[in-house]
């Protein structure tokens, strides 16, 4: 069951990241990397990794997505370039998604030998997490002010530029 979720889920973050890739517009880009950013803390949360998939949704998804919506919702969408079906970054796109199944094909020989020759227990993700935790809170904490000042910050520009 678990392999089912993790292939079902796999799927989802490639298509949505072969949308990132196609998608013209802006916004319909940053909706694919979120959805991505879902998928792949589904992944996380799947192989029973919850502290990653949460600091997946609430790092990622929720506050460096709202900078680059901010970002994109400052761009000019009169812009006729955005009216192309494709981007002219679909070939150079369709050639790393066929590299990508490629290279994860060839990695697994090397991964092993690497884990073998460092040992089970040189990393736990619940080790990680206690040990983020005690050392770096304050430094997380510092950035999840910086990010909501910026966030201010582009709201009262954006604001600025409606009524000004």
């Amino acid at each position: 069951m678990e392999t089912a979720f993790i292939l079902f889920f796999s799927v989802l973050a490639t298509v949505f990241a072969a949308l990132v890739v196609i998608a013209r517009q802006p916004m319909r880009s940053a909706l694919s990397l979120i959805a991505h950013m879902v998928s792949l803390a589904a992944i996380y949360a799947t192989l029973n990794v919850h502290v990653v998939a949460i600091f997946q949704i609430l790092i990622y998804v929720s506050a460096v997505m709202v900078f680059m919506v901010y970002t994109i919702m400052l761009l000019d969408d009169r812009d006729t370039s955005y009216k192309q079906r494709f981007s002219a970054w679909l070939l150079p796109g369709v050639v790393l998604a066929a590299l990508i199944p490629l290279s994860l094909w060839l990695l697994p020989g090397q991964t092993g030998a690497l884990v073998a020759a460092g040992g089970p227990e040189r990393f736990s993700f619940g080790a990680f997490a206690l040990d983020f935790m005690k050392t770096y809170w304050f430094h997380f904490e510092l950035a999840t002010v910086l990010l909501l000042i910026g966030v201010i910050a582009a709201w009262t520009a954006v604001k600025e530029g409606l009524d000004g």
